[in-house]
């Protein structure tokens, strides 16, 4: 239930950005109903997606700390469903741009919402694969945003003017019927506990409890430990700051490798793709689909394969390999594009490899930023590291790309493809030497919650109600 209501959002987020990927030179035919360019849409439209995304990640991520995970995941998918829907009804430029940063702006708080509510209701043995797993199903969107643009872009089957705005009412609809089922999610118990919920979260955990033992027909193994926290009603922006880059200052350096790596390299391709294949290879705009569909296939299975070995084979090595094995593939790949040595279908196959392992890693810098700090912190430390990195590296990258792969010049577009290359080798090389080994550790072991009180049964910080008692046991 946990799965498919949280994780089903990224496959909308896929379809989303997918979906416009392949539909930008279609809106820039003349008989669109909307006077726009491709480089607009791969460009401006797509920074402006992702500076909504980072606006909207760092105002949902303090609800989130501040009013629980539950109630945010189902507000920011309301404000994406409303926003993509007027999106649909684009009539100018300047009305597409706008509700571009809206749809934007509630996906941005999912990843907070969601990301904190995933690591605090899975178990630690499994939160690493689970979690790369759900981030790694925005490609289960992509491969049906794709396969979808093929349909809606068939002028055989609707105008020209009509197609792509269909689209954008699918994901509405596909959004809906998540809402319903994410209605029945639970909060998290940990955010209940320190916010002074104690009652609710006992009877939340009791019963999940009871389910399981009820189906295994065996009782559960009794919790290891106790630890005493502080009730508190919400954390401060500057005991936020505080804890994160002045108790934790190399994970806060990790944070942001992670971030900006993947973030230049996912969103300059994901939005140009579909741009590449018409401008280089002549592909008509309406087929860019079916070499999308297989680019989202290998970046599905990269976390669904790898997801496991970050749990086993430990993080930090799992998530530099992920960082660097895809950024030394790339600079290959840039290289043969230079020479021409590529086909459509050959650049396809060379991202499809080098998507296997970079998605991985970057479902990786989700679940790291949202493992190594307090609970109190949570929501906007992953707030925090994907509005940053994304900034530097989703915004930055669709503007650059857009650019250099308009040109014409193959030079251009694999000195992008360079640029995104040493930006992933270089977080794999910092995530080498900080990365965390969190690998079945309870996220209490990981970063010690700033509510917990000393065993003297003195205060540790902060203040609010009386003490409460969490048991310490998997995660």
């Amino acid at each position: 239930m946990i799965v498919i209501g949280l994780g089903t959002v990224w496959i909308l987020d896929g379809l989303e950005v997918t979906t416009v990927g392949n539909i930008a030179s279609r809106l820039s035919e003349e008989g669109s109903g909307l006077a726009i360019t491709s480089a607009q849409v791969t460009g401006l439209a797509a920074a402006l997606y992702v500076a909504g995304a980072c606006a909207g990640a760092l105002f949902f991520g303090w609800l989130t700390d501040r009013f629980g995970r539950k109630k945010l995941f189902m507000v920011t998918l309301a404000v994406y469903l409303a926003a993509t829907a007027m999106t649909g009804l684009s009539f100018s430029a300047w009305w597409f741009f706008l509700f571009r940063f809206l749809t934007g702006f509630g996906i941005g708080g999912e990843y907070a919402a969601i990301n904190s509510a995933i690591d605090e209701l899975i178990p630690s043995k499994y939160r690493g694969r689970v979690d790369l797993i759900i981030n790694g199903s925005y490609w289960l969107g992509a491969v049906g945003g794709a396969l979808l643009s093929i349909v809606m872009l068939n002028t055989d089957y609707f105008p020209q003017n009509l197609g792509w705005r269909l689209t954008f009412a699918l994901g509405v609809v596909l959004g809906l019927v998540i809402l319903l089922v994410r209605q029945h999610v639970p909060e998290s118990p940990r955010w209940q506990l320190i916010h002074g919920h104690q009652e609710e979260a006992n009877k939340l955990v009791d019963s999940v409890e009871r389910e399981i033992e009820e189906d295994k027909h065996a009782e559960l193994p009794s919790a290891t430990g106790e630890i005493t926290i502080h009730e508190r009603k919400s954390i401060g922006f500057g005991l936020i700051a505080k804890t994160v880059f002045r108790s934790y200052p190399k994970r806060a350096v990790l944070g942001l490798s992670l971030f900006v790596g993947q973030a230049f390299l996912y969103n300059a391709i994901t939005f140009g793709f579909g741009a590449i294949l018409t401008t280089f290879f002549d592909v008509k705009s309406g087929h860019t689909g079916y070499y999308f569909a297989v680019i989202a296939a290998g970046n599905f299975f990269g976390p669904l394969v790898l997801g496991k070995l970050f749990d086993t084979v430990g993080r930090r090595i799992m998530i530099a390999g992920t960082y660097i094995v895809p950024g030394i593939l790339l600079f290959i790949t840039a290289w043969l594009f230079d020479r021409g040595s590529l086909t459509a279908n050959t650049l396809t196959a060379c991202w499809c490899v080098v998507l296997f392992f970079a998605s991985a890693g970057a479902s990786s810098a989700y679940l790291t930023v949202s493992e190594i700090f307090p609970i109190e912190t949570r929501a906007m430390a992953i707030a925090f590291f994907y509005a940053i990195g994304t900034a530097v590296g989703g915004i930055s990258g669709p503007l650059i790309f857009a650019d250099l792969t308009e040109s014409g010049d193959p030079g251009d577009t694999a000195l992008a493809f360079c640029i995104g290359a040493a930006l992933m080798c270089a977080a794999g090389v910092v995530a080498a030497f900080l990365a965390v080994n969190a690998e079945q550790r309870s996220l209490e072991d990981i970063a010690r919650p700033l509510s917990q009180m000393e065993k003297s049964g003195g205060q540790r910080s902060g203040s609010g109600g009386g003490p409460a008692r969490m048991g310490d046991t998997a995660g």
